[in-house]
């Protein structure tokens, strides 16, 4: 079963808003066993939109489209499905009552151009919109389902969840897909590939890998299509277990959403350890990571952003010698900055970053990209250097994911225990 997804608005194809609903379309059609064939959008234009709407019912068992509909002139998109389908309007006293309730609720007035959202077409099956004023619309047409939804992604998620996934469900007989998503650290695409290289060849023809490489990780995803859901999970999980004794070093998690910074969380937690951080060219990306997991306060005590040489020796208390000596961007530096933050902090782990990010080498001798990541623990204090080239955004992020990864190292050497 295949869906293509129709994204309507100019705002989108000018670049004014991210498409974010078509993320969460293809991703809830997958869960149910429905494969999205292509993803397109469109201007809010009736020309435009029939071709695709025509494009699409020769691709497609399902089209479903989200944007353009509301009491404004330019939410074509209900007059065109009328155009499309030969239909006409009609007034649907059900969704007039529902508007008239929520303007009333908001003390808002309702005028004539809200009366025309309750015109709806006559071969529609109406979904009815229970946070918004804009219907949903379900059309069948030999064999195949046309689905209209709001653009308004808190009302479209709304209607996707609560009729549009188990109405689908229900008209189809549908396939299980499976997903099991495997995160690694600290190694290239191409290097990965060429560890894995007789694994991937040997894999069964049902289950696909799909490399997912990013500036700070790499994510391998495993994927079966069957009738059997069981079947498939076994399936992956034995080639999962496979893949632990080829790459079990650089394997951090098993899960969609097991994050390293995640992972850090359960360990510190769990071994009561305390963190904290000192960051100059990572700029507060590392705390923001860690802080984005609920908990974290159980464990992260603080940081400090030492952009420049002066808040370094201020509060830091780096000394002006060692930064006169070896310039920010050294290993010395970088060691004094997570000592003295272990110190400050009192906390028993700290992290400290100092490099050049670009795009300019600013008064140090380091070239663009060139980074110092320490990591002082109860005992000791470990320090290397990279160099992450360009651009900027690279650096960071690159920066912000090797610093976690070289702490859950020292973890996980120091804790005979931990998770």
């Amino acid at each position: 079963m295949q869906a293509e997804i129709i994204t309507i608005g100019d705002e989108i194809l000018i670049g004014q808003i991210i498409d974010t609903n078509s993320a969460f379309i293809s991703k809830e059609l997958n869960n149910i066993g429905v494969t999205v064939y292509q993803i397109t959008s469109v201007q809010d234009d009736k020309a435009h939109i029939l071709k695709a709407l025509a494009e699409a019912e020769k691709n497609a068992d399902i089209i479903i489209l989200t944007g353009g509909l509301g009491p404004t002139k330019d939410d074509i998109t209900k007059h065109t499905l009328v155009n499309y389908f030969n239909d006409e309007l009609v007034m649907n006293k059900n969704i007039l009552s529902h508007i008239k309730n929520i303007f009333a609720r908001m003390n808002f007035p309702f005028t004539e151009s809200d009366v025309h959202q309750a015109l709806l077409p006559k071969k529609a099956i109406v979904l009815a919109n229970e946070i918004g004023t804009a219907a949903g619309m379900w059309f069948d047409k030999d064999g195949k389902v046309f689905i209209s939804l709001p653009g308004v992604p808190a009302e479209m998620k709304s209607l996707m969840q609560n009729q549009v996934l188990s109405k689908l469900q229900n008209s189809y007989h549908l396939p299980y897909i499976v997903h099991k998503t495997i995160q690694t650290y600290g190694m290239n695409e191409s290097n990965v590939a060429k560890r894995i290289e007789v694994w991937e060849r040997e894999l069964p023809e049902m289950i696909k890998l799909a490399f997912l490489p990013s500036y700070a990780k790499l994510r391998l995803r495993l994927s079966a299509k069957g009738s059997n859901k069981e079947i498939l999970e076994k399936a992956i999980d034995k080639e999962i277990d496979k893949l632990q004794q080829i790459i079990g070093d650089i394997i951090v998690g098993l899960q969609e959403n097991e994050v390293i910074e995640m992972i850090l969380n359960k360990k510190m937690t769990s071994n009561n350890l305390t963190l904290s951080t000192a960051e100059s060219c990572t700029g507060g990306n590392i705390a923001k990571l860690i802080t984005s997991i609920p908990g974290a306060s159980n464990f992260f005590k603080g940081s400090i952003v030492a952009y420049s040489a002066k808040i370094k020796e201020d509060l830091l208390g780096i000394s002006s010698k060692t930064i006169q000596k070896y310039s920010v961007v050294s290993g010395q530096v970088v060691k004094e900055m997570a000592l003295n933050c272990k110190r400050i902090f009192q906390s028993d782990y700290a992290i400290a970053t100092t490099g050049n990010a670009g795009p300019t080498r600013d008064k140090t001798d380091k070239t663009v990209g060139v980074v110092f990541i320490a990591i002082a623990t109860p005992d000791d204090v470990i320090v290397k250097e990279f160099n992450f080239g360009q651009p900027r955004e690279k650096v960071i992020l690159r920066s912000s994911s090797k610093a976690l990864e070289m702490l859950k190292k020292e973890i996980d050497k120091n804790n005979k225990n931990s998770l």
